[in-house]
């Protein structure tokens, strides 16, 4: 056991939530340094950015099955798959943007982006996620 009280959820799939959504974060604020290095004149950075649009895709994807293991074995907090399927919409419009050459939209998506990764971010890493919920009809 890893020492948690049994009113807790499971460490492995908090600690699975808490690591994918860090890289998730990472990748993201690696994108506007990267696409900066493009504009700047380093062409090959543009590959790089779109090979991590790519695999940034895939594991939002993972954040979200992380999450829905936190909710229903764990019994955990719901909201954390709410924001990782917003996470994954945008993360799926930022690159249809981007490949699209949709500047106008790419750069604010990318702001969005962003901003719910780092929220998202401090949110998985506060105590509350690891409250469990109390069963049904355990209230009465």
């Amino acid at each position: 056991m890893d020492g948690a009280p049994a009113t807790a959820v499971p460490g492995w799939a908090v600690w699975s939530l808490r690591g994918l959504v860090l890289a998730v974060t990472l990748l993201v604020l690696a994108q506007p340094v990267l696409a900066g290095l493009f504009v700047t004149g380093d062409v090959g950075m543009l590959g790089l950015h779109g090979a991590i649009a790519s695999f940034l895709a895939a594991l939002v994807f993972f954040q979200v099955v992380a999450a829905i293991l936190v909710w229903r074995p764990g019994r955990g907090p719901a909201w954390p798959i709410g924001a990782s399927v917003a996470g994954f919409v945008l993360v799926e419009a930022q690159s249809a943007a981007g490949y699209a050459r949709a500047v106008a939209l790419h750069i604010p998506l990318g702001v969005l982006l962003f901003g719910l990764s780092v929220a998202l971010l401090i949110a998985v890493w506060s105590p509350g996620v690891r409250r469990r919920r109390p069963r049904r009809g355990a209230e009465r």
